[in-house]
């Protein structure tokens, strides 16, 4: 029932996809599962609530919030829900390894996508497919991730008379931009059913900065697949440093929220002090161009590699003995659970939701974000102290693999949208939205038909 829209079924996988036609798909009307009877209720069945992921961009490398984006779409179970992703500023066809791949995923899942095709802001008018296929679908749960979707998705939704809008903020510094606290308290924060954010401090913020009503928020951190293990492969013997020298380094893209500027200067500092200390930078990123002048200014290019992006990262950080995150600001950061993962010893500026994630001493140390002269402290500490800075880091491997998982993540959203679809209020905290969990909703209590 999806006027502009068709199913093509892909080659070899027979999975689905959401395409711009004027053909309507054969199997538009919901799937019914059977399930138990509950309470006094006799033989009903569940309708699976239908979902649908709204980002900018259709990406499975790179920023944390379209990869947290597309973990969630593609991994909600498929007997209790259907799942569509929509990204607007997606188009078939593109030759990009990161968006291939995220299509592979969402092909893989079962989860049928589309792309609005924007270009720019001005193409206002493609968000009317967008409207089409809410009223169409009969979407249950319109989720929006970052703010120019949360915008527009928080409206759009409402038009279409979406009964549940999750906009999920994945952070910003919080500075300047009047225009953007005003959107978020009086569109996004009114309009949604959950403005979901990713760190306390995120949360704390939005409500002291931004105006949003507390009842209104609720914070729900990340959590990560584990990541594939290192292959083996020798990245010191690549780069041609000695197999006992020290090495730091960061995997990060190159944007202002990093602040690598920072993470470089600390380093030429320790450069100076130690002839054998050897730092990696890896990742690329619009900054690429101005780091790399930094480096070579500050006279250190040849023990201070710039990598590149990096398609083996669970290698380069068996290369390091400390990883560092420089970060002006964070929400919850996937580069951080990451190092975490690879038990890598972690220097980690005190921002956002890093305090939630590393506690300081314990699994890492944190320093205040900015500050050079802390940084390099740190950084020598956990250096000169290889024993400590193993218990470290093998705490924050346990911690990691307890806390942060992406099933644990996941499952909290289902459950998070089976108790609003079911009429339910938000919870006070999101550990009740795991199984057993107080006040937890029933899979066969939502979606009744």
């Amino acid at each position: 029932m999806i006027a502009a829209v068709v199913r093509r079924v892909t080659t070899a996988k027979a999975a689905f996809r959401l395409t711009l036609s004027a053909a309507t798909p054969s199997d538009a009307t919901a799937q019914t599962v059977p399930v138990e009877p509950a309470c006094t209720l006799r033989r009903r069945l569940v309708r699976r609530i239908k979902v649908l992921t709204l980002t900018d961009q259709l990406v499975a490398l790179g920023g944390g919030a379209e990869r947290v984006a597309l973990e969630i779409a593609s991994r909600l179970d498929p007997a209790r829900f259907e799942s569509v992703y929509c990204a607007s500023r997606y188009s078939e066809g593109l030759e990009i390894e990161s968006v291939q791949v995220a299509e592979r995923r969402l092909d893989n899942a079962g989860v049928r996508y589309f792309g609005l095709g924007r270009r720019s802001r001005a193409d206002i008018y493609r968000w009317l497919l967008l409207h089409r296929v809410l009223r169409r679908e009969q979407v249950d749960v319109l989720h929006t991730h970052m703010f120019g979707s949360n915008a527009a998705g928080t409206v759009i939704g409402r038009m279409a008379r979406v009964p549940v809008i999750v906009a999920h903020e994945h952070t910003w510094s919080f500075e300047g931009l009047p225009v953007r606290r005003l959107v978020d308290r009086e569109v996004i924060g009114r309009g949604s059913t959950v403005f979901v954010a990713v760190s306390r401090d995120d949360q704390r913020k939005m409500v002291e900065i931004e105006g949003v009503k507390p009842d209104k928020i609720l914070h729900i951190p990340n959590g990560i697949a584990a990541p594939p293990p290192p292959t083996g492969a020798d990245v010191r013997a690549e780069l041609g440093i000695p197999a006992e020298a020290p090495v730091i380094g960061t995997v990060s893209v190159l944007r202002p929220q990093k602040a690598l500027d920072v993470f470089i200067r600390a380093s030429a500092r320790l450069l100076t002090e130690n002839p054998d200390l050897w730092v990696l930078l890896a990742g690329d990123g619009p900054l690429w161009t101005e780091l790399t002048q930094l480096v070579e200014s500050l006279g250190v290019q040849d023990r201070l590699l710039m990598l590149g992006y990096r398609s083996d990262s669970p290698d380069v950080m068996a290369a390091l003995d400390v990883a560092v995150s420089s970060s002006a600001y964070e929400g919850s950061p996937l580069a951080v659970m990451e190092y975490m993962e690879s038990a890598r010893p972690i220097v980690a500026t005190r921002v956002g939701g890093v305090p939630d994630l590393i506690e300081d001493g314990v699994h890492g140390l944190l320093v205040e974000p900015g500050d050079e002269s802390g940084l390099v402290d740190a950084l020598r500490r956990m250096l000169g102290d290889r024993d400590a800075a193993a218990r470290m880091g093998e705490a924050a491997r346990e911690r990691r693999r307890r806390e942060f998982t992406i099933e644990v993540m996941v499952s909290r959203f289902e459950a998070l949208y089976e108790r609003l679809v079911a009429g339910e209020g938000l919870p006070e905290d999101y550990s009740q939205l795991l199984p057993g969990a107080p006040n937890a909703t029933s899979p066969a209590s939502a979606g009744l038909v």
